[in-house]
């Protein structure tokens, strides 16, 4: 009886080992993918388009651009700066739509 037990206990810690392992490995690849999405970089501020600073613009009157960065996929990540001296981060595209992270 002591034999039985020991060897499903074995069994069921063995098998949580696994999944334990297949969740680490899923999380480890979404992270990856993040990464590469989130892979921007740093652009003068003159090649960020008229869509994008025009975007900004309207949206936000009287910010200022402090910096740009574009990734593969077109989109630029600018931090901008409000009059009132507050700053953060923007992620548009480059017809100067809003992303979504």
């Amino acid at each position: 009886m002591k034999k039985l037990f020991i060897t499903s206990v074995f069994a069921l810690g063995s098998l949580t080992a696994f999944a334990q392992e297949e969740q680490a490995t899923e999380a480890a690849e979404t992270a990856t993918e993040a990464a590469a999405q989130d892979a921007f970089s740093e652009v003068a501020l003159e090649e960020v388009p008229e869509a994008v600073t025009a975007m900004v613009e309207t949206n936000y009157p009287g910010a200022t651009i402090n910096a740009a960065a574009k990734n593969e996929a077109n989109q630029y990540k600018l931090e901008v700066s409000l009059e009132d001296g507050t700053s953060g981060a923007l992620i548009v595209d480059e017809e100067g739509n809003a992303v979504e992270q």
